[in-house]
């Protein structure tokens, strides 16, 4: 494993084979794949923590979708990546299907968790307040950020049986800068849907049967609209998939990357 520094971007490079580009949501780092990792030992893994996140927080000026996408971009050139598979988590989903639409002979296929094309109306406005929050409070509101996402964003399952998982949340939250996780809240807030007509790969989204941000019907709705989509809902699994069902995640992505067609 290296890690790669891209204009104060932290990026770990692991393993050798077709390249396959990681993406983490909001709240989230290279760290949130650690649990799939082992299943996709025959790629070459890139999993840089976005501007304003994890390693990544000295960052200036306002953040938002389109600088995620040229951010990585960037990325794949300075690692020498010309074609890549790209696996994403929720806001991670949003900067994927934009980088796919944008530069789709880069994108060879997608693999979205707890996928959406952008944030519904009606949870703009929370976004905000909660990057709000974390503005003014600092260390203090991301702590109740977190326990508030383990709340909201985990199965119920998850929160009973599965402490490491709650752990890995909270942990994954508590550690981001205040102010990074700030302006990626407001880049969050105001992402729009990328032009799925544009989106020619073939691609897997999986949700939880329990994820309130992603539901199952509005991801096999967004199936609908991109071409060879396979659509999976994991039982008694939150938003949170990857450190909820681990096992699960890590086989259907493995089984999805291996696919010739």
């Amino acid at each position: 494993m290296s890690t790669l520094l891209v204009e104060r971007m932290a990026v770990e490079i692991d393993g050798t084979g077709e390249p396959v580009l990681m993406i983490h949501g909001l709240g989230g780092t290279s760290n949130f794949w650690t649990p799939v990792l082992p299943a996709l030992a025959r790629f070459r893994l890139i999993r840089p923590d976005l501007p304003g996140s994890g390693r990544s927080q000295r960052v200036e000026g306002p953040l938002s979708i389109d600088r995620f996408v040229r951010a990585l971009m960037r990325v794949c050139g300075a690692a020498g990546v010309e074609r890549a598979h790209v696996v994403a988590h929720s806001m991670g989903t949003i900067v994927a299907l934009h980088l796919a639409a944008l530069e789709p002979r880069l994108v060879r296929s997608l693999a979205l968790f707890g996928p959406l094309a952008a944030p519904p109306e009606a949870n703009r406005g929370p976004i905000r307040a909660r990057g709000a929050k974390a503005r003014s409070e600092g260390d203090p509101g991301m702590q109740e950020i977190a326990d508030a996402t383990v709340q909201s964003g985990t199965a119920a399952e998850t929160r009973r049986r599965s402490p490491l998982a709650v752990a890995a949340v909270r942990e994954s939250l508590m550690r981001q800068n205040p102010e990074g996780y700030a302006r990626t809240c407001e880049a969050l807030a105001q992402a729009q849907p990328a032009d799925l007509a544009r989106v020619a790969c073939r691609s897997l989204l999986v949700t939880g049967d329990e994820d309130a941000v992603s539901p199952p019907q509005a991801v096999r709705a967004l199936g609908e609209r991109l071409p060879a989509a396979q659509v999976e809902v994991l039982a008694r699994c939150g938003h949170w998939t990857i450190y909820e069902k681990p096992e699960e995640c890590g086989g259907l992505l493995a089984k999805f990357l291996e696919r010739r067609t």
